[in-house]
């Protein structure tokens, strides 16, 4: 091979050769910025928190279920009532203690029309979706208690002035589509052989419970947000454990008088009221740092759990489909806090729009403006 000869005076020069590159692979370089989207700290911690209280409601429904089998005890608000006096005794009480505009007298005396509302939505609403499995079947309370969610969503946009993403309606669309894989899990396996007595009734009594679930956690998103946890449930458990009460005379009397005690009973209506009690205790911690929300699809999971202890504990049928609902669901999950949602000012609000985002899903905002402040220090 000979060598090029040298250039000349009047040459052109010479271009420099390319370098040779590979193949660019935009999945390889869009995988790293996912795994740093999806898989950091706050959003592990709203997966564990919104698990835990799955795992709660979990409770609350197998010892139902227990109770409803094994015993033939129905009774949803003597369960309820229990919870609420455990609350009543632990922060109503906690509210007693407290002095100044944070006391008890002084919320009764400036809000307690608003919490009677409240307790009255949280006392109905769990009453009205136990009663229902009484008319209709468990196909049609696990997919209407879902229309909570699109509720819970107009509210929070009209309310508490939330503004949401593209995102976060293909989320809810995955989260949802993740229950309807469950349900035709449960299709196949035959949990839903129970057509009930009036499917129509049992249908709305869904429709109305779920509806006032939503009133009740927008409620105790602005609470916990704007005022104080312990004031949410201090007055959940004042004006809960009054309206439970009476209800519970009106149309409990005879069955509570019926019941045949012993130990196992006791034992699992304890264990409901403690799950309960968790439950209440726990939520406003989570909903405080994401919202109401995203609480509410984290635990769209709850009734896998309960698939899964009761396939040791009723012999219920496994399907791969259950697997596949979970999945489905954490994917929804994760994608709708991974981005967070923003607050707009109301419009009668004196106070210029910020140019930040709002207060929902605190802790991911946190960690999202963190990168920018650095880079305004610089």
């Amino acid at each position: 091979m000979e060598a090029a000869p040298p250039a000349g005076p009047g040459a052109p020069p010479s271009q420099p050769q390319p370098q040779a590159q590979g193949p660019a692979n935009p999945v390889a370089a869009l995988l790293p910025r996912l795994r740093a989207k999806l898989f950091t700290w706050n959003i592990l911690k709203t997966i564990a928190l919104g698990q835990l209280l799955s795992l709660c409601i979990c409770g609350t429904a197998i010892t139902s279920q227990y109770l409803a089998e094994k015993y033939k005890v129905n009774t949803p608000m003597l369960q309820s009532f229990i919870n609420y006096c455990l609350l009543f005794l632990v922060y109503t009480v906690m509210l007693a203690f407290q002095s100044g505009p944070d006391s008890l007298f002084h919320i009764l005396k400036r809000k307690w029309w608003k919490y009677i509302l409240l307790g009255l939505a949280d006392v109905e609403a769990n009453y009205l979706i136990v009663r229902a499995y009484q008319y209709t079947t468990l196909t049609s309370v696990q997919l209407l208690d879902c229309f909570g969610i699109p509720v819970l969503m107009a509210l929070s946009w009209f309310i508490l002035y939330a503004r949401y993403r593209v995102i976060h309606f293909v989320a809810v669309a995955v989260c949802l589509l993740g229950v309807g894989t469950m349900v035709g899990a449960d299709i196949l396996s035959g949990r839903e052989d129970n057509s009930g007595s009036d499917v129509l009734i049992g249908d709305i009594l869904v429709l109305v419970g779920a509806s006032l679930y939503a009133i009740s956690n927008v409620c105790e998103e602005y609470i916990v947000k704007k005022l104080s946890r312990q004031e949410f449930l201090g007055m959940l458990g004042f004006f809960g454990t009054i309206i439970s009460g009476i209800q519970l005379l009106l149309v409990e009397y005879t069955d509570i008088a019926s019941i045949h005690w012993d130990w196992k009973i006791a034992l699992l209506f304890v264990a409901f009221a403690l799950c309960m009690f968790c439950l209440y205790s726990f939520m406003p911690l989570v909903i405080k740092v994401t919202s109401a929300t995203s609480v509410n699809l984290g635990i769209l999971t709850a009734d896998l759990y309960s698939l899964f202890f009761g396939l040791f504990l009723f012999g219920y049928q496994f399907s791969g489909l259950y697997i596949l609902s979970f999945t489905v669901i954490m994917v929804g999950f994760v994608l709708y806090c991974s981005t967070p949602t923003r607050t707009a000012e109301p419009a009668g609000s004196s106070v210029p729009p910020a140019p930040s985002i709002g207060i929902d899903n605190l802790g991911l905002k946190l960690e999202e403006n963190l990168p920018e402040a650095h880079s305004a220090f610089l």
